[in-house]
């Protein structure tokens, strides 16, 4: 039996985590790569034959081609491991019959604690999962028959933690809303293609998208949701995480022009199974298809389709052309890359979507925050990117005036020109149209801060946490802006060293710990912290941050510039 915790040649493999490290450095590894790997390793110096692999891993009765998915996730380990199928150092295979793993092995049971829970909101935090996980958006076709998709399905509905894994010490459950909850786990691409992942997280992503529209539901994050992607996991464990009574699971096949979409509702807090459907569509159907699970779902929750008459959720304009859906999803994923290039090629995308079909308010939207980055983190000089952003965000809402996204950009221009009261109403009319937006309350928080209610903007970031509780590191800038703004210096410390942390190239974040280090007298760090603004910005100045701090406040501005100045920023 695999001990909990074991390592080899500078690997270590948790199987109770479900992770793989090298030198304490994370490496993704998929769900079958990692049992496999988890089966090989628990066998060390046995032959593990491919029966036995396709017993453990799928069971008995899966007509898959099986053979095709264990070479596929003998490359994914291998390639993890960095290991040469030539000169082995690691799995050795035994041809026609099965492999073997041959590394030493030096095992050690651990005992998993999570931090205790503090009272304040700087301290409750869950280290969060790396960025690059919003990053696995790729593309391509999908390799397995649709014909026997669903069968797969059932497999990854009933993921297992692998052999010898333990339970991790809990923390105390979310308690439930009062209003039904769900979460959207990330469907599972059965097509066995990596390339097809963006498919199956494009579909999940407008499931969350339109299940947040309703009112009287409650629907956590994407952005939570998809800390569990790839990972085996039990659905009483994802109430318990996330505060949800339901879940939804399910997996997406596409190949040629058809689309395999198989659902499946669970109540999470027993694990009975609610319902379950599967969809053979033609892909020209995709979005009618998507709006046929939400309303069986919404059924399903035993909330009437009047309620989403009673508050006049709309539905959104999406677009018949499948090409300008996929630069789409192209472009979230190089955007999702936070560097300049990645956001220029993410541009190209959005720019081809809008080409294919000029009334896709959606990639009006996107192609906006293209824009909103080159200006946050100076990585375009242009006087007019204030203009082109709000041109393209009053696009996106003329096309759809039930876009959320289009009143969060409207929010961010109206911020920047200063003029608060309207910033004010763009992103309340956001939240009244997407309730279930965690983002939106952030910067609606953020407009508040910046507009001279700190103490107002504390709410806010709580609320987004709750709504998105495995990214609280992100809302925690919210947290200390707010402190900062409040002269509450040491409080705001710990909340942007959490931000930065998980997020190094939030340039804001960087500022105002400069600020924080200056008054708390800790010179040395403040420049440090001025060091890290220049590496992200190169070209910062506070001229430019003059012309682009959207502050009310003078004494707060006054401040800052001065702060600024004394850690050697010009």
């Amino acid at each position: 039996m695999l001990a909990t915790a074991c390592s080899f040649e500078g690997f270590e493999l948790d199987a109770s985590g479900y992770q793989l490290h090298r030198n304490g450095q994370p490496i993704h590894l998929e769900r079958i790569p990692f049992e496999l790997l988890c089966l090989l390793v628990e066998r060390r110096g046995e032959l593990v034959t491919r029966e036995e692999i396709i017993e453990r891993i799928w069971g008995k009765g899966v007509f898959i081609d099986i053979e095709n998915g264990i070479n596929t996730a003998v490359r994914k380990i291998r390639r993890a491991l960095k290991d040469d199928a030539d000169a082995p150092r690691f799995i050795v295979t035994v041809p026609a019959r099965g492999y073997r793993f041959v590394a030493s092995l030096d095992e050690t049971e651990t005992a998993v604690e999570e931090p205790a829970e503090t009272e304040t909101a700087t301290a409750k935090e869950t280290k969060r999962p790396s960025e690059n996980h919003w990053l696995k958006v790729l593309i391509s076709i999908g390799g397995l028959a649709i014909a026997v998709a669903a069968v797969l399905l059932t497999r990854h509905f009933s993921l297992r933690s692998p052999a010898g894994s333990i339970q991790m010490a809990q923390k105390p459950a979310l308690p439930l809303p009062n209003i039904p909850s769900i979460a959207v786990l990330p469907f599972t691409n059965i097509s066995g293609d990596v390339q097809q992942e963006y498919f199956s997280d494009g579909i999940t992503n407008d499931l969350i998208t339109d299940l947040s529209k309703g009112p009287d539901i409650f629907v956590i994050d994407r952005a939570s949701t998809f800390t569990y992607k790839g990972k085996p996991v039990r659905v009483q464990d994802v109430s318990r995480e996330l505060g949800v009574k339901y879940v939804l699971e399910g997996g997406v096949q596409k190949a040629g022009d058809q689309v395999r979409i198989s659902v499946q509702l669970v109540d999470a807090t027993t694990g009975a199974d609610l319902w379950a459907e599967r969809y053979d569509r033609p892909m020209k159907d995709i979005f009618e298809l998507q709006d046929e699970i939400v309303r069986r779902i919404v059924t399903t929750l035993s909330l009437q389709l009047t309620l989403w008459e009673k508050y006049g959720v709309p539905v959104s304009k999406r677009t018949d052309n499948m090409e300008a859906y996929d630069d789409l999803l192209r472009g979230v994923e190089y955007g999702f890359s936070s560097t300049k290039q990645g956001n220029e090629k993410a541009r190209r995308m959005y720019e081809k979507a809008i080409a294919l079909d000029a009334k896709y308010a959606d990639a009006y939207a996107q192609l906006a925050w293209t824009y909103y980055f080159d200006w946050i983190f100076v990585w375009s000089r242009d006087p007019h990117t204030l203009d082109r952003i709000l041109d393209l965000a009053q696009q996106a809402v003329a096309l759809d005036d039930s876009h959320p996204m289009g009143y969060i950009l409207l929010n961010r221009v109206s911020l920047y020109r200063r003029q608060y009261e309207q910033a004010l109403s763009h992103i309340h009319r956001a939240i009244a149209l997407d309730p279930n937006n965690a983002r939106a309350y952030f910067w609606l928080g953020n407009t508040l801060a910046l507009s001279g209610r700190p103490a107002e903007a504390i709410g806010f970031a709580e609320k987004a946490m709750r709504l998105d509780p495995r990214n609280r590191d992100f809302y925690l800038f919210l947290v200390g802006l707010a402190y900062t703004e409040m002269g509450r210096y040491a409080d705001a410390v710990p909340a942007f060293t959490r931000n930065v942390a998980s997020y190094p190239n939030n340039v804001p974040a960087h500022h105002f710990l400069i600020v924080d280090y200056i008054e708390l007298g800790r010179n040395d760090e403040a420049r440090a912290e001025a060091s890290e603004v220049l590496r992200i910005s190169p070209q910062f100045s506070l001229e430019a941050l003059n012309r682009m701090a959207p502050s009310k406040g003078q004494t707060f501005r006054n401040r800052l510039f001065a702060d600024l100045r004394k850690a050697g920023l010009k």
